[in-house]
């Protein structure tokens, strides 16, 4: 990736609305060559989409909850696949150890998050154990950068 993609790149993660004019003005190119370099990003896979940040709490989704659910081995994927699945769940990864799922739920509060994860994890076979925190107070959150 070149110097200009990296600056292309910062000032997308910043506001994904911002113009090929507005970009090509602050780095001194045209816009053409913006709109070029942004393509070939998009079809290098290095831009996977464009999309927007949503505060949850302003639909209704007061509680953000972390769960770090350890899981057997052989039936991690299944246990994935059927958790993807579910609305309440924005984002869930596999770990290294092969057996723990992180997982990030938003609940209108806390007797939704209860009844998710009564359906969801408690005593489902595979499941070995659930360890649950909820989000307190968010200091930063990530918009853009690489995917974890």
């Amino acid at each position: 990736m070149s110097p200009i993609d990296t600056k292309i790149l910062s000032q997308l993660i910043k506001d994904g609305r911002t113009s090929y004019a507005e970009i090509a003005r602050s780095l001194g190119i045209s816009r053409a060559h913006v709109r070029e370099r942004v393509q070939k990003l998009i079809d290098e896979g290095v831009i996977e989409q464009f999309t927007a940040v949503v505060n949850p709490e302003k639909l209704g989704k007061a509680i953000s909850a972390f769960l770090d659910v350890k899981v057997a081995p052989q039936q991690i994927q299944q246990i994935a696949s059927n958790l993807s699945a579910q609305t309440e769940v924005v984002s869930l990864y596999i770990m290294n150890d092969m057996q723990s799922l992180h997982i990030h739920t938003l609940t209108e509060d806390l007797s939704l998050l209860e009844k998710f994860s009564a359906q969801h994890l408690f005593g489902v076979e595979g499941v070995l154990s659930v360890d649950c925190k909820t989000l307190m107070n968010r200091l930063k959150n990530r918009r853009g950068g690489p995917r974890l």
